[in-house]
């Protein structure tokens, strides 16, 4: 059984040159980097009108950055994975377990 989610996948050219899905991986990969470190900085402001100011950013960055995955989904670029429900109720309980006892 095939358990990947994916679109049919639009060929690029191969070779030394960058290609569209180079470009848009790239570009990705940049921005969930950039969406990573204004969440701290945010956490980190030093007062509310900063704090604004990167929050505002952040929901930029997140908004492209979901755009971009999209566009690679879309493509057939980025395929997901799923799982069965055990699968899913194992991780879940694993989950569950390590925040009980990081509560404790």
């Amino acid at each position: 059984m095939d358990n990947k989610i994916c679109n049919t996948k639009v060929e690029v050219p191969t070779g030394m040159g960058l290609n569209d899905k180079d470009y848009i991986s790239s570009f990705n990969s940049c921005l969930k980097e950039m969406t990573k470190n204004y969440a701290n900085v945010m956490a980190e402001a030093s007062n509310k009108k900063l704090f604004e100011v990167y929050k505002g950013i952040f929901t930029d960055l997140s908004s492209l950055q979901r755009e971009a995955f999209e566009l690679m989904f879309r493509n057939g670029w980025y395929c997901l994975e799923s799982s069965d429900r055990q699968k899913i109720k194992e991780k879940f309980d694993t989950l569950s377990k390590e925040y009980q006892d990081m509560m404790q």
